[in-house]
């Protein structure tokens, strides 16, 4: 089979996912069986071998990363539950004061949305929004945005988001390793899209129209601040950690606490200790919290855990396949490493409205080919995931729930969520990939 046909085949099997997602409306989950199914029969692998491959890729897929979504997504439901992600957002605005209130919506959008999904994020601090619009007389498409894009931003880089935790487990990059470079591209779009915020978003007059309460959690005795911060301090920390452990001149040494810090460093444990401190945060542990909550959070984890599965599948049937070496043969000497993974998660982003199933699916799309890329080595992999997250925010609008939930709680017409929401997601893409590529040529 020609080279040409396979790149014609996985051209096609990228349309069929948009397609099929975007415009059919069926779950990426079977659309990405069907594309992998797809793909093997059409490029020649025996159909044995196709059904294989998906099972293998979508099993190992999970047991890197499944339970580590799983907890990650429970911690998060508790932490949104109990109040501490209100904690910190009030925290965050204590030190940062209320004079750059914006700013401090935005570094809070980006502390509350690695435990808790931006959309959930944004509901549970829209209130705060509003009241910190209102007591500095300033529209509140400025704090929508700040709000909006500190929370996007580390919710396409900064695992334990599913997005990020999925794309790392799919490429092997190390977690530790994406955390890191997560929290370093993140600033930069969290400051753009404050900027952002300050100069365009200031030329659209909205309303604030406060409410009384901050949360309907008034009535409900808040947590520390210590115990609020804890269950994502402790587990980013010791992941962290492990990372230095394992560095290859043995900082730690090599003896029981090298072990003890690999053990409870491993990202499954470090976010199993997560959802613990997470039980922490809630005034009375009854069996509706440790039951009832836990149980609701899988519902969505569940989902997330396919999608991510079948996006390993998909991987492991496109390694099967002659396409991985024949873009290698094609792209070798054309260096263009981060931008292809930004351009196919910018694509599938754009067409069908999900960050997660665009970082997934494109995780899966790349993996293969890491290597004619020149990201296979080092920090390579954990770029490659950077670039895809960066991809994954370009852009939201129509098709995208997030876009609905900041247009719906700003009290923003479809028309200004485009030239806010839209745009912004633009250009915090944008700085997103230039973080990127800057970081590419320094270090690979």
């Amino acid at each position: 089979m020609t080279g040409a046909w396979l790149l014609v085949l996985l051209l096609g099997a990228i349309a069929f996912i948009v397609v099929m997602t975007a415009r059919v409306r069926l779950h990426p989950f079977l659309v990405l069986l069907l594309t992998s199914l797809g793909v093997g029969l059409l490029a020649g692998v025996p159909a044995a071998q196709v059904v294989s491959a998906m099972t293998s890729g979508f099993g190992s897929t999970l047991g890197s990363i499944g339970i580590v979504i799983a907890a990650g997504t429970i911690m998060g439901y508790i932490m949104e539950k109990s109040g501490a992600a209100l904690v910190m957002a009030n925290s965050i605005l204590g030190l940062v004061g209320e004079e750059r209130s914006a700013l401090a919506m935005a570094v809070t959008g980006g502390v509350v949305s690695i435990p808790v999904f931006c959309d959930s994020g944004f509901v549970i601090l829209s209130p705060l929004n509003r009241t910190l619009a209102a007591k500095s007389n300033q529209s509140l498409a400025v704090f929508a945005i700040a709000l909006s894009m500190g929370l996007y931003s580390t919710h396409v880089f900064v695992p334990p988001t599913p997005g990020p935790i999925a794309a790392a487990g799919t490429l092997g990059a190390d977690l530790g390793t994406v955390i890191l470079l997560g929290l370093v591209v993140a600033v930069p779009s969290i400051l753009a899209g404050y900027f952002f915020a300050k100069t365009y978003g200031a030329r659209i007059p909205i309303d604030p129209k406060p409410v009384v309460e901050e949360t309907g959690q008034a009535e409900r005795r808040l947590p520390s601040a210590v115990r609020s911060f804890a269950p994502i301090v402790v587990p980013v920390v010791l992941i962290a950690l492990k990372s230095l452990a394992d560095y290859p001149t043995n900082p730690l040494g090599e003896g029981t606490l090298r072990n003890l810090i690999s053990f409870i460093g491993n990202p499954n444990v470090a976010l199993l200790i997560g959802v613990f401190l997470a039980f922490l945060t809630v005034e009375r542990l009854t069996g509706e919290v440790m039951g009832d909550w836990v149980a609701d959070s899988l519902k969505d984890a569940g989902m997330i855990i396919l999608i991510t599965g079948a996006g390993g599948a998909l991987g492991a049937v496109l390694r099967e396949t002659a396409i991985a070496d024949f873009i290698t043969t094609s792209l070798s000497g054309m260096q263009l490493g981060v931008l292809l993974p930004f351009a196919l998660a910018a694509a599938l982003k754009t067409a069908q409205g999900s960050s997660t199933v665009a970082i997934i699916t494109t995780a899966g799309i790349i993996s293969p080919i890491l290597g004619a890329l020149g990201l296979a080595g080092g920090i390579g992999p954990a770029l490659a995931v950077m670039a895809i997250g960066a991809g994954a925010m370009t852009v939201s609008h129509a098709n995208d729930s997030y876009f609905w939930v900041v247009a719906q709680f700003s009290d923003m017409k479809v028309s200004e969520a485009y030239r806010l929401q839209t745009l912004a997601s633009l250009v915090t893409g944008i700085v997103g990939l230039i973080t990127v590529t800057i970081l590419y040529v320094l270090f690979v």
